[in-house]
Order: structure tokens, then C-alpha cells, then sequence
């Protein structure tokens, strides 16, 4: 392939929380290693139609999920089979909806918390975490760090060309504690301080690599709608591509065709946002 990138999804993190609170991101930024542009969702703007379409390239009234209870096998096109159709080898550390959207539903406990297969068509090498239980008083997440490190490892042993992360910590606490609190400023700060030793070892490894989140949450913790707190959030990227201007909006149905144009693989008639990397 042209090229390797990770995706970092840090899921539920609006704008201002980036901007604000990610220390270590903006100092990149400031430094001039790192861009940022603002990252607009799809409607509606909850997390399982996000990360359908940003892999998809599609809004959720054409592929079709339209919640988090509404997840199945996507029949579009997607990122993961556009880099194995192109020789790419490709990973994902992540959610259990990742899974059933572009490998295989309903998600088997056993069979799919863990697998290695070469030959898969979509993805190769999972390690996903299911949340069950999940609830105000327990999140049921994986340490950050431990997920990061997977990804890491993911790309050492099995030389990926396109990884995937996705994380549900900032999510989860947005919705205990709304993001206008002590807590979550502290969350958010040790979020951005257990990602940011990775970044250098990532760029050393040769990828480029995108940070960024599916949606934003309003101050009563909630997203799905409209407005800029919901659906807007930001998106730093790390690599040599041209870019638009700082004040751009990305909307998210350029993502898909984004990355599989950084990768060299062939974008496909459905996804028609526009590239803003090149």
C-alpha cells in the first residue's frame, strides 16, 4: 500500500473538550507536528450510526442504522474491505458493534472477542470488549491504556497497514457526569496523557495517524440530535498530507474516502465525501 494510518476514536469527546483539555494533542498542534480541524457528525449523531458511517462513507438514512439497538452487518462498502481488497492487512481494537457492523453478526462472545484471520476479507486482526452491564454506576471499560497498547502490538506482530481504535471511557463518563465537570476535566486529562506517549511510537512505526471522536455531548451528557455540542468534536492528524484551512469543517462522510485515499486503495461510488487529505 502507499502508505499505513491509524484512526484514534476517542468516542463522545465535544470540541471544546478537545480543545480545552488535551494538553498534550494541542501542544503537537501548537508545535506545528499536529493539525486540527473541527469533525462534524451525521445525523443522528449516537454512536453505532457514527461509526457506520465513518467507515462507510454513507449517512444513517442509506445504510441504515439508525441507533444503538439497531446494529447488523452493513452491506456497504467500507473502509476495512476496500484496504484488504487493495492487499492491506488491517486490524481494529474496539467495541463489539465494530465487529458485527464489518465482520461478522450477531457477535459470538467467543468466537470474536479475540481472533487472527488472514484471511478475512474485512478484518483481520480484532480484539473487541462488549460493555455488557454497562450502567450509571459501573462502566464496564477497558483501561485506555491496555487498548492502546493492543493496538500497538497489533501493529508490530502483524505489520498493519490500516488499525483502528475505539475507545467508550469519555462516552461513558460524559454521560455519569456531563462534560462540564471536575470529573471529566480529569478524565479527559488522563485520557490525553495515556494516549500521547503512543503517538511518537506510532509516527516511528511509519503510520500517520488521525485522533479524533464520533460525535460531541450537550451539557445535560447527551447526543443523537443536532446542534454544535452534539455533533461537533475534533479531529487532530499526524503526517505529511496537504490539508484544508484551519477553520474548515470535516464532515464525517469524508473520513472513509479520506483514509482510502492516504492508503491507496481504490474509494468506491458510495462514499462521496470529499478527500481533505492529499
Amino acid at each position: 500500500m502507499d502508505r499505513k494510518l491509524l484512526l484514534i476514536i476517542l468516542d463522545g469527546v465535544p470540541q471544546r473538550n478537545f480543545r480545552r483539555l488535551f494538553g498534550n494533542l494541542e501542544g503537537w498542534v501548537q508545535s506545528g507536528a499536529a493539525r486540527v480541524w473541527t469533525h462534524r457528525a451525521v445525523l443522528p449523531s449516537i454512536s453505532a450510526s457514527c461509526y457506520a458511517s465513518i467507515h462507510t462513507g454513507v449517512a444513517p438514512q442509506e445504510h441504515g442504522c439508525t441507533g444503538n439497538g439497531n446494529v447488523f452487518r452493513l452491506s456497504h462498502p467500507d473502509v476495512f474491505g476496500q484496504v484488504r481488497r487493495a492487499g492491506g492487512v488491517t486490524g481494529a481494537v474496539a467495541h463489539s458493534f465494530w465487529s458485527e457492523f464489518f465482520n461478522r453478526a450477531p457477535f459470538d462472545l467467543v468466537r470474536d472477542i479475540e481472533y487472527d484471520e488472514p484471511d478475512s476479507d474485512t478484518i483481520n486482526h480484532g480484539r473487541f470488549h462488549t460493555m455488557t452491564a454497562y450502567g450509571h454506576a459501573n462502566q464496564m471499560t477497558p483501561s485506555d491504556v491496555d487498548l492502546f497498547a493492543t493496538l500497538t502490538g497489533l501493529c508490530a506482530r502483524h505489520g498493519l497497514d490500516y488499525g483502528m481504535l475505539h475507545s467508550c471511557t469519555l462516552d461513558s463518563m460524559g454521560h455519569r457526569f456531563f462534560h462540564e465537570s471536575q470529573e471529566m476535566d480529569h478524565a479527559c486529562a488522563v485520557m490525553d496523557e495515556m494516549l500521547a506517549p503512543f503517538i511518537p511510537q506510532w509516527l516511528e512505526m511509519g503510520y500517520e495517524v488521525i485522533v479524533t471522536a464520533d460525535h460531541g455531548q450537550d451539557e445535560r451528557g447527551h447526543h443523537g440530535g443536532r446542534g454544535a455540542l452534539q455533533q461537533e468534536t475534533a479531529l487532530y492528524y499526524f503526517g505529511a498530507a496537504e490539508g484544508p484551512e484551519p477553520e474548515a469543517v470535516i464532515d464525517q462522510l469524508q473520513l472513509a474516502p479520506t483514509i482510502l485515499s492516504r492508503l491507496g486503495a481504490e474509494v468506491p461510488e458510495t462514499m462521496r465525501g470529499e478527500v481533505f487529505l492529499r
